[in-house]
């Protein structure tokens, strides 16, 4: 299997800010590779280097063998780009949108009309296609807007955040237009904030924050890591979770986790996952701390993310970080 992207070394500043920190990563050719991180992390730029829409300062970055400084049309040729954002005309129909992008793509008016049609129909826009884009509704023009990137068939699409705001339909929709692309031989390399998303599609994730790569691997090997098991406590009395906290911290198996809920612990199981259950509800028992809920569970990439970086999510679900660096480039660009 050939090699779609790589970078070796990568680095990209922005003044004294240091958005990549010497990335070293490998995307397959027909695979799905998900950069996970919190907000400001560094993917962005990483796929704005990839995409030849930023310079990298130190450190080389390739598609399918093509450099993206030196070669950077020809990169060009091979990629897609969805971005965070739409980067639709709402005062153009979705018809009009894609037929503008053919145009845009040099393909002939004939082509490019041919194309829109295929696209819409493709996305389940057929219907809408001769619509102003601003009646769309979000999921709509998520997909309008990954139609755009399909334009010229690409080899490698990346895909920045595609389902940052989106509601659970909408998101579900994207993830399938995803694996239908993979199976007819497509290369993702993702972006994500939800975990979800990330363990849904990706063959291997990369953990990114602070500009540096600091795990890779698939979903289970990155779960396995953190350790065979999870316990998960509930309290009765939120008010007591530290010292509950302070009584799991004699079991010899690291610091427990807090998480959203203030009831709530997780502890990672490092040997017999059974025994570790028995052995918190007895110290907890002892120590007179009344459990609600006391469970066994396989870690998630929740667990591997808070493990990893010690971020936790907010209430929309979105994981924080420091604010990436702006871009000295447009974010949206089809090729």
């Amino acid at each position: 299997m050939s090699t779609a992207a790589l970078t070796q070394a990568l680095v990209r500043r922005f003044g004294d800010a240091e958005a990549l920190g010497g990335v070293d990563l490998e995307v397959a050719e027909g695979s799905v590779v998900g950069l996970l991180g919190p907000n400001g992390a560094g993917k962005t730029t990483l796929v704005r280097v990839l995409a030849t829409l930023l310079r990298p300062d130190e450190g080389r970055a390739e598609v399918f063998g093509r450099d993206v400084v030196t070669q950077a049309s020809a990169v060009r040729e091979l990629i897609g780009l969805t971005g965070q954002f739409a980067a639709v005309d709402e005062l153009l129909s979705g018809r009009e949108n894609l037929r503008m992008f053919g145009r845009l793509f040099r393909l002939s008016r004939r082509q490019s009309a041919r194309r829109a049609s295929e696209l819409l129909e493709r996305f389940g826009l057929a219907d809408a296609g001769d619509r102003q884009v601003k009646t769309y509704s979000g999921g709509m023009r998520r997909r309008l807007d990954l139609a755009s990137s399909l334009i010229t068939r690409p080899r490698v699409l990346f895909l920045d955040e595609p389902t940052t705001g989106l509601d659970p339909r909408s998101r579900n929709e994207i993830w399938s237009i995803a694996r239908e692309l993979v199976g007819e031989g497509m290369t993702l390399l993702l972006t994500t904030q939800y975990l979800e998303e990330a363990d849904q599609l990706a063959d291997r994730i990369a953990v990114i924050d602070h500009g540096r790569v600091i795990a890779e691997g698939t979903g289970d090997e990155l779960k396995d890591n953190v350790g065979g098991s999870m316990v998960e406590i509930r309290l009765e009395q939120p008010a007591e979770r530290e010292r509950a906290r302070e009584v799991l911290l004699t079991l010899g198996c690291g610091e427990p986790k807090t998480a959203d809920r203030p009831d709530e612990l997780t502890l990672a199981a490092a040997r017999d996952g059974v025994g570790m259950v028995a052995a918190a509800a007895r110290a907890l028992e002892e120590a007179d701390l009344s459990v609600r809920d006391l469970s066994l569970r396989r870690p998630t990439l929740d667990d591997v993310f808070l493990e990893l970086t010690g971020t936790t999510r907010g209430v929309d679900g979105e994981y924080s970080s420091e604010p990436e660096a702006p871009a000295e480039a447009p974010a949206e660009a089809r090729r």
